[in-house]
């Protein structure tokens, strides 16, 4: 996560639920491996009309022909994907060079990645923490990535004037 630069959605301002779905992938179906499926993050409820693989691109971009069945995706290292703003990593973040280890590689109960896996937090799996240089709630969302390491394809849903109701990360745990 770079201040800028990454492929991104661009997506209405405000603030908007996040859910993860989670999916019993147990042979017997007894919920003793369970994986987290999609991350989603929603912006008008109750909208959807239709459903279309997006295509993550840097600023300027141009639009690429994707073949059926293909995705231009995001990669995910540390099992781990979030969802947050763009304008708030450039302003509530430290320094690029120190957040890594400052915030998630260390053994320290705030580390990121502790409170990820922390079920007294939300659940385990899963976090909302503010940035550290957050003044006015900023955060981020921090999920496991279903099968962990990879590239997946991010979905967006959209109502019937065509608006982006809802965006999705689809981790590959469901076929």
């Amino acid at each position: 996560m770079k201040p800028e630069g990454n492929p991104h959605v661009v997506v209405p301002p405000g603030r908007y639920p996040v859910t993860v779905t989670m999916a019993d992938v147990s042979d017997d179906l007894t919920r003793s491996h369970i994986r987290e499926a999609y991350a989603t993050i929603l912006f008008l409820p109750n909208q959807e009309v239709v459903r279309r693989t997006l295509p993550l691109l840097q600023e300027g971009d141009p639009v690429p022909d994707v073949p059926e069945g293909e995705f231009i995706g995001f990669p995910v290292d540390a099992g781990t994907a979030c969802f947050v703003d763009e304008e708030s990593v450039r302003t509530c973040m430290p320094d690029s060079e120190t957040w890594l280890e400052a915030l998630f590689e260390n053994d320290r109960p705030d580390s990121w990645f502790n409170i990820m896996d922390d079920p007294a937090h939300i659940r385990d799996g899963l976090a909302n923490i503010e940035l550290p240089l957050a003044k006015h709630g900023e955060n981020i969302i921090i999920v496991h990535s279903g099968w962990g390491d990879g590239v997946y394809p991010v979905v967006g849903s959209f109502d019937r004037r065509g608006r982006l109701v809802a965006v999705h990360i689809d981790f590959g745990v469901v076929p």
